[in-house]
């Protein structure tokens, strides 16, 4: 127990040195939030209700989605994997301790933006805030098992950053933060609904759980916690 606390201290200070997560988990979203944030609520004044979970979906999946691949990249598709089985140490202990160290950092700024935000634009803090940070506890989970999946299945990591924008954009312009989902189109509404940004954000904008939020994201993180043990499983026969 020691040493697995241990690595994950260490995977969370490693990756305070990674300049990708540096910027996908702090930089990125706080210039997000310093721009976008005056704008929304100056354009829409109703967007004051719902700034903090827009801004923690963004965070998250921004972190998730662009952040966390090129690290389990870099430990699957490198020098790393053969240390840690020359070690006789499972290699989904990397994708385990990198998740942990992703989740804090995600969790983290999240807090950082729900403490800033009502001082910087005075915008209403969630009515609810233990129902808020749960729902923002399964976002993260459910994405980091996404960004999981693009990083052990891309094998060429030079390609691991278009995935990973490939799944973001849609996530963020689908899932209702940038504009109210009623607005977009039949077809660009239901495809919105393949991605766990536009269930974390009703979860949290709703500020209460209900079973047709939650079971999008259930069965999501299901199927990612599935399909990463596959792929792990090939990458071990490699």
């Amino acid at each position: 127990m020691n040493g697995f606390l241990y690595g994950a201290v260490l995977q969370w200070k490693l990756d305070l040195r990674s300049r990708t997560m540096l910027i996908t988990c702090y930089a990125v979203p706080l210039a997000f939030f310093a721009i976008m944030g005056g704008i929304f609520t100056s354009i829409m004044p109703d967007s004051s209700e719902t700034l903090i979970q827009s801004m923690s979906v963004f965070t998250v999946t921004m972190g998730a989605l662009i952040g966390l691949p090129p690290s389990l990249a870099e430990i699957y598709r490198s020098d790393i994997k053969n240390a840690y089985q020359a070690n006789g140490i499972p290699l989904a202990m990397g994708l385990i301790l990198t998740n942990i160290s992703a989740f804090v950092h995600l969790f983290m700024m999240s807090s950082i933006l729900y403490v800033i935000a009502p001082i910087a634009f005075d915008v209403k803090i969630p009515k609810n805030p233990g129902m808020h940070f749960c729902g923002l506890i399964i976002l993260i989970a459910v994405s980091l098992g996404i960004a999981s999946i693009i990083g052990l299945a891309v094998k060429d990591t030079a390609n691991t950053s278009m995935f990973s924008i490939l799944i973001f954009l849609p996530s963020i312009m689908l899932s209702g933060i940038m504009f109210p989902a009623d607005l977009l189109p039949k077809a660009f509404g239901i495809a919105g609904k393949l991605f766990p940004a536009t269930w974390g954000y009703a979860l949290m904008a709703e500020n209460t759980f209900t079973w047709h939020n939650l079971w999008p994201l259930f069965v999501i993180f299901v199927m990612a916690v599935l399909l990463c043990a596959i792929l792990l499983k090939r990458i071990e026969t490699r």
